[in-house]
């Protein structure tokens, strides 16, 4: 299984951008999906989490500004980020649970991440 995340890139603040990752390989199912992001210097932390019935959750510092969404189709989370802010410049991951059809396993899998620059 990979996560191939993509869609960063270098904005002016009050700026957007809409990240995407996708899922592939031997996916049965994918329960719940999150973006993360960290900043140099800092912990990851989590932006935004969304449940397999789309239920989301964000972090108080995003609110009202991101909206994670997903498309069980496609097995794609995507993270529509406006009102960018220079502190929310960090790299960004995608997370997701998947039960894989080899040997019907949970697990967490972690995709490589994607630049996010906000410049003022």
């Amino acid at each position: 299984v990979q996560l191939q995340a993509s869609g960063g890139g270098l904005v002016q603040a009050g700026g957007s951008l809409r990240l995407s990752c996708a899922a592939s390989g031997s996916i049965f199912s994918i329960n719940g999906m999150g973006w993360y992001r960290q900043a140099p210097g800092k912990q990851r932390e989590l932006v935004a989490h969304i449940t397999s019935g789309g239920t989301t959750t964000y972090a108080d510092s995003v609110k009202g500004r991101f909206t994670i969404s997903r498309d069980n189709a496609k097995n794609t989370v995507y993270l529509q980020m406006n009102s960018l802010k220079p502190e929310d410049t960090a790299v960004y991951y995608c997370k997701a649970d998947i039960t894989t059809t080899t040997g019907w396993v949970t697990g967490l899998y972690w995709g490589q991440g994607t630049q996010v620059t906000v410049s003022a």
